[in-house]
């Protein structure tokens, strides 16, 4: 062991022996192989604590360097850092053994590794400072295999980024020998950060991907977001740069980190020594003091002046301490005297007498010689290089930029461009990076500070400038991504034209669809939207809304800009309401690209969202999510294992905490919004900064998954109920280490717990089927009520279905709580248990979450089938129906206001809605079933409004024509006569009714089924309505006549039916079996055994010679009615195959499956001729979005149109996409086609209607 750590060791012996507890010590240093089993047992055998510690000391003393170190990490890791901190400074160095340049020896493999990393090349003149480089390399090492975080801080201008690119020079970090281990052999990546909004952020993210996958074999598209670019890097250092050091150089802020914290091991410079405290894992640091030693200062002046120190003059001391030890400073100075020899006094006096103008500073740069020093550095430039450098001042900070840009701008060859940067990197005006062929030019941050202010008068004539410049290089064009400027402009084309206030040109480029379609396609649209945001003053128009209406585009559009293959932003715009300029612009664009398919909305006036922000924080279901005190903040958890918080107002992320090892289930704010708890699966309860992200608490006395949290409402008393599948609830004082009080009593999972408004009593649920009211001083069971007991059958005994109590919520004045279970919302009176009313919601759907508005009138409602609904407790009524969301609703919460509730969803989003508005809108919403004529030109559908009503809308103005009276029963299918005089519809009761459209009067009613109705269809001539249930049975009814005949013969459920010439009817079952009927006599005339499985759909020729089937064991067949034998049997798809059609031509059969693959086939040969859609987007969703539910050909059978997710339109003949139009739901059922294939109609699962037109 080196002497100087021996000596430490002696030193603080005392203090170590006094404080240490060995055990956990010795197993770090066990696993670390310093310390000997034997060695340990030793130490155990010592009485008494600090016996023990002696013992440990006296056996290190005897090892090498190695034990010191591992002793020093050990100490570090069991939160000894005020003893380790006393050995710090006894580390032994990490170096070779002489002093000279870490250069020396370099061999080509390093230099080859450090150029492909981007590290920077050492400056012109350079000095040593060794005992730092040697810090610097001995914390590296200090990582070792793990991931960890290595902090080299100071000020700015200090030498941080010297330094550590220094360090990396050593090539024991990067290339292993026989006797060392190579500490990095993925290799080092360097990415010069500094201060950025996530925009400026997701670029960096962007080129440093682009950069790590240079050589990967196949492109891809740079990410869209953070998360995206996070998730992408991790998966790069993981598999393809395992081992590697990622250097963040400059980083001003915290949350940049946790774009970077993947389990790696990182480097950082800052200014800011506690910028890693938002981040976990190993941590060591690095001072560098904020100026040179005055030895070094003199050093660099004698090499930059090729003299030796002692010969320098006696100004150069008072030089070095004018310049307060800055080495860029004493750079600069240094850069002047080499050209100009004999001005020592000269610029001396300068910076002694402050002679040059005073520029004041706009940044926190503690330096007061530095506009001295760059004043003289521009000053000895000649006249035409002060201009090119005064150029530089409208450059962004932090931004490396391509030598093709300043050619554009300067209108020069590269050659004399890199002639003329030359010139300013050898004065320390300017740095370059060469990245592979092309340099990169970049300002230090305090040079860009200088030139800034110094130019401020100017500024806005050098922007103009180079916009000017840029306008006439590309004139009408935009860069291409293969060009080296392209990201650039994308980038900061409009930063210049906002800095020149150039209105016109700025509002020309932002409000045109091409630059929109050009850049999101490149990044994606957040950097975008930043600059519609960060612009507004100059975009904005008296009167005028189209910034807004831009911005909301890209808003509400931009999870589908994400999408790859890109969609047509085009055909996105032309769904924008018809004020908008948004839309105005797509409509030009669509008629003038002639060939391109695109569709019009007609009846888009009709939809109006009632949401005021939806926010997409999380990848996947969202679990739960609520309000701070203040309205002002929203914390969300969910399956990704993250808790987010973010600005309730723009949803702009304010915390993303990788907080749990499995789902989190939920979270909660404290009543003074500084903290925040979460639960989940991993049975741990946390408790975080709500402002800083940092864990303050874990809590892991729960056995099993952590249900739910909730704080108490009184602030500054920080109490904390949780409940578990374990069957207790637990509360904790978060001042304490350990439970406060255990509740037991539930015999099985408790779901939900809250405390009553003054904080006496905890409310818990189980799904034992009781609700339970517990004393939070005492912890005993108050009251227990058998939920169970309310959910009867019809002979009024208990039903034997378990109850599942999910969720409760008091009153605000704690009189009432709410229950929820299954289907129904109980009130209670506390005080005496009473059941005050009860509401029964939907069958159809069960209650997932409820809240009480703190108005204690309205109840909101999360339920299963994606909605949510408010109700008034008092009046029993039904206020509001929310629809917006994909998938189930999780959580419900209103703001301690009452003003706003928010929801989130297994569809990963979070919709934050206003009260007023939702309680004053309609619930109207369309079924999927609906029928729909082509008429002269007109489109009418007929559709189940509201469960029970039918609408007769005409498509083309979206008026409804006819509405009925509500039925006594849901309706489940309708149908409509090709004349227009007769409709007539199923309910789930099983009875069949037929109306008169010219006065809504029904004119016949039949009880036909025991079951809901499915499907109903008029023939030709009106006066008889086929009709299936779900049971085997078709029935033919003459309305007219009222008889009725009976198709019997399908062993199970009839799945669908479709009319044929003659008097004939094609059905289809469950039984696998398909069947063609006389529906006069009712006698089963063919009979074909199809499948092994359900025929979920056929289809016949145009010819009417053949039909097709298709079927869940993935095959679809093609059938002559002539025999009974199969033509062809169509193999490949691996999912149930759902539906199926006939090209017009007769040639080709269509079929599309569950996995969203459709499939075109040669109907005479059955050979396959395309598959339509085999690729899939980056989430792993289909190209179709789910099932292919419908397909319909064109007449001429060139394109093919098919319904899923969203609506598809294809070229037949090469099988690719001519067209997407996005729904705001999905699932949709079926596709309705006009004959002339100009208009089609669908219903999505928000029960939306669209009528589509061809343009």
């Amino acid at each position: 062991m080196d002497v100087k750590s021996r000596n430490y060791l002696l030193m603080n012996r005392q203090a170590l022996e006094k404080d240490i507890k060995t055990s956990y010590i010795m197993d770090r240093m066990i696993s670390d192989e310093v310390l000997t089993l034997q060695e340990e047992e030793r130490v155990k055998q010592q009485n008494t604590q600090k016996e023990r510690a002696a013992m440990l000391i006296n056996i290190i003393l005897t090892k090498d360097n190695n034990s010191y170190r591992s002793f020093y990490n050990a100490l570090l890791h069991e939160g000894y850092c005020d003893l380790a901190a006393l050995l710090q400074d006894g580390i032994p160095a990490v170096s070779s053994g002489n002093r000279k340049s870490s250069m020396d020896g370099m061999t080509s493999h390093v230099k080859t590794v450090l150029c492909e990393g981007g590290v920077p090349q050492r400056p012109v003149v350079f000095v040593t400072r060794p005992e730092l480089v040697d810090a610097i390399k001995q914390k590296l090492c200090c990582l070792g295999s793990d991931p960890g975080w290595v902090t080299v801080y100071g000020m700015a201008g200090c030498g941080k980024t010297v330094l550590t690119a220094e360090a990396l020079r050593d090539h024991h970090l990067l290339e292993g020998t026989f006797r060392k281990t190579c500490y990095f052999p993925g290799g080092v990546h360097w990415v010069s950060v500094g201060k950025q909004d996530k925009a400026g952020l997701l670029i960096k993210l962007q080129n440093l991907c682009s950069r790590l996958e240079h050589d990967s074999a196949l492109s891809q598209r740079p990410p869209l977001n953070i998360e995206e670019a996070k998730d992408r890097l991790r998966l790069l250092m993981l598999r393809k740069y395992h081992r590697s050091l990622l250097i963040l150089d400059d980083v001003w802020d915290s949350w940049v980190l946790k774009a970077f914290d993947n389990q790696c091991q990182v480097l950082i410079t800052s200014r800011d020594r506690s910028v890693t405290d938002a981040v976990a894992g190993n941590k060591y640091e690095v001072h560098v003091e904020s100026g040179l030693a005055h030895e070094k200062g003199l050093e660099i002046l004698s090499l930059f002046v090729n003299t030796k120190i002692s010969e320098l003059p006696e100004q150069a001391n008072c030089l070095v301490r004018e310049c307060k030890g800055s080495p860029l400073v004493i750079s600069l100075i240094g850069a002047l005297l080499r050209d100009f020899p004999s001005r020592w006094e000269y610029y001396l006096k300068q910076l002694q007498n402050k002679q040059f103008k005073r520029i004041r500073k706009s940044s926190s740069y503690d330096y007061e010689a530095l506009d001295e020093a760059m004043s003289i550095s521009v000053e000895q430039l000649n006249d035409n290089y002060k201009d090119y450098y005064k150029d530089l001042s409208i450059l962004p900070k932090d931004v490396k930029v391509p030598t093709k840009v300043l050619c554009i701008l300067w209108d020069m060859e590269t050659e004399e461009v890199e002639d003329i940067l030359q010139e300013f990197v050898n004065k320390s005006l300017l740095f370059c990076d060469r990245n592979g062929k092309s340099f990169h030019y970049y300002l230090h941050d305090l040079q860009l500070d200088f030139l800034t202010e110094k130019n401020r008068n100017q500024l806005q004539e050098l922007h103009k400038n180079i916009v000017n410049q840029y306008k006439k290089y590309y004139k009408l064009n935009t860069p291409v991504p293969s060009q080296e400027d392209c990201m650039y402009w994308y980038n900061f084309l409009a930063y210049h034209m906002a800095g020149a206030n150039m209105q016109k040109e700025l509002r020309d480029l932002m409000f045109s669809l091409d630059w929109i379609r050009a850049k999101t396609e490149l990044v994606g649209p957040a950097h975008l939207i930043h600059e519609y945001v960060e612009y507004s003053s100059i975009l904005d128009q008296k009167g005028s809304t189209v910034r807004e209406n831009f911005q909301e585009f890209l808003s509400l559009n931009g999870h589908l800009l994400g999408r790859q293959p890109f969609p047509d932003i085009v055909q996105l715009g032309l769904c924008q309401p018809e004020t908008s300029e948004v839309y105005q612009q797509a409509k030009l664009h669509a008629q003038r690209e002639t060939g391109t398919f695109y569709l019009e909305w007609i009846n888009k006036t009709s939809l109006k969202n009632f949401y005021r922000l939806v926010v997409r924080p999380h990848r996947d279901a969202v679990y739960h999510a609520c309000f701070s005190k203040d309205r002002q903040r929203i914390a969300s958890c969910g399956a990704d294992k993250t808790l987010q918080v973010f600005k309730a107002e723009s949803g702009e992320r304010l915390l993303e905490i990788s907080a749990h090892d499995d789902e989190i289930l939920c979270c909660a704010f404290s009543a003074d919004g500084e903290f925040i708890a979460t639960c989940s699966t991993d049975k741990k309860v946390k408790i975080w900064n709500s402002r800083t992200g940092q864990c303050r608490r874990v809590y892991e006395e729960h056995s099993e998954q952590v249900n739910c949290c909730q704080f108490s409402n009184s602030s500054g008393q920080y109490l904390l109920a949780t409940c578990s599948n374990d069957t207790f609830i637990k509360i904790w004082d978060l001042n304490k280490k350990y439970c406060r009080n255990t509740m037991m009593g539930h015999e099985n999972s408790v779901n939900h717990c809250r405390f009553s408004p003054d904080d006496e009593y905890v409310a818990s649920c189980s799904t034992d089927g009781t609700v339970k009211l517990w004393g939070v001083r005492s912890a005993n069971e108050l009251k227990s009520i058998e939920i169970k007991d309310f959910f009867k059958n019809v002979d009024e005994q208990p039903d034997d279905v378990e109850v599942l109590v999910k969720c409760c919520s008091w009153s605000r004045n704690g009189d009432m709580i709410l229950v929820v279970a299954k289907n129904k919302l109980l009130l209670f009176g506390v005080k005496t248990w009473d059941l005050l009313t009860q509401v029964i919601m939907s069958y159809h759907s069960t209650i997932q979450y409820c809240d009480f508005c703190p108005d204690d009138e309205l109840v909101a409602v999360a339920l299963s089938h994606c909605s949510v609904e408010l109700w008034n407790i008092k009046s029993l009524s039904k206020v509001a129906y929310c629809r917006g969301h994909m998938s189930w609703v999780h959580c419900v919460t209103f703001s301690p206001d009452g003003s706003l509730f928010l929801t989130s969803s297994d569809d990963q989003t979070i919709r934050i809605w206003e009260t007023k508005k939702v309680c004053k809108s309609s619930d109207a919403v369309l079924k999927s079933e609906l029928d729909v004529v082509f008429h002269n030109d007109e489109v009418m559908i007929l559709a189940i409004y509201n469960q029970k009503h039918l609408q007769l809308i005409n498509g083309n103005t979206d008026s409804v024509i006819i509405q009925t009276g509500a039925q006594e029963s849901p309706i489940s299918c309708c149908c409509l006569s090709e004349d227009l005089k007769f409709a007539a519809f199923g309910q789930e009761s099983g009875t069949i009714k037929v109306l008169q459209l010219l006065d809504g009067k029904v004119l016949k009613s039949r009880e036909a089924y025991k079951t809901s109705v499915q499907h109903c269809q008029f023939t030709s001539d009106y006066q008889t309505l086929i009709s299936s249930a779900h049971d085997a049975v078709i029935q033919v009814w003459n309305w007219q006549l009222d008889e009725c005949v009976f198709l019997r013969g399908h062993k199970e459920a009839i799945k669908a039916f479709r009319l044929l010439e003659n008097s004939k009817l094609l059905s289809w079952s469950f039984d696998g079996t398909v069947k063609v009927w006389n529906i006069t006599t009712g006698n089963t005339e063919k009979d074909f055994a199809c499948h092994g499985g359900t025929v979920l759909s056929c289809a016949v020729s145009p010819d009417g010679t053949k039909f097709s089937s298709t079927s869940a064991d993935k095959t679809a067949k093609i059938w002559s009615f002539q025999s009974p034998f199969v033509l062809h049997e169509l193999k490949g798809h691996e999912a149930c195959v759902r539906c199926c059609t006939f090209s017009h031509n007769n040639k080709l059969l269509a079929t599309g499956d569950d996995k969203g693959e459709i499939r075109i086939w040669d109907m005479l040969t059955g050979a396959l001729v395309h598959s339509c859609s085999p690729v899939t987007v980056d989430e792993g969703e289909p190209t179709h979005g789910g099932w292919v539910t419908d397909l319909s050909f064109s007449p001429d059978s060139k394109i093919l149109v098919s319904s899923g997710g969203y609506l598809k339109w294809w070229n037949v003949n090469t099988g690719e996409s001519l067209q997407t139009f996005y729904t705001n739901g999905t699932n949709l059922k079926s596709i309705r086609v006009s004959p002339n294939f100009k208009v089609y109609v669908t219903v999505d699962n928000l029960g939306i209607l669209y009528v589509l037109q061809k343009m």
